[in-house]
């Protein structure tokens, strides 16, 4: 039986051996961009007050 053939997920073009699923590596990094930026999101429940980032976080802060 043969694979099914598979389409990019950024730009629909078929799917290339070596980046599989994408075309190329230029959507394979767009992607990732769209990972890294938090373009893309996970739904689920809001996180609470004191799971939220702080301004004043950091390698610097004051121990808690």
């Amino acid at each position: 039986m043969l694979p099914k053939a598979s389409s990019c997920p950024v730009c629909g073009r078929p799917s290339a051996a070596e980046t599989r699923p994408f075309c190329g590596k230029a959507c394979r990094d767009r992607d990732l961009l769209q990972w890294l930026g938090e373009g893309y999101r996970v739904p689920g429940s809001p996180a609470a007050d004191e799971m939220k980032k702080s301004d004043d976080y950091g390698v610097d802060s004051p121990l808690d």
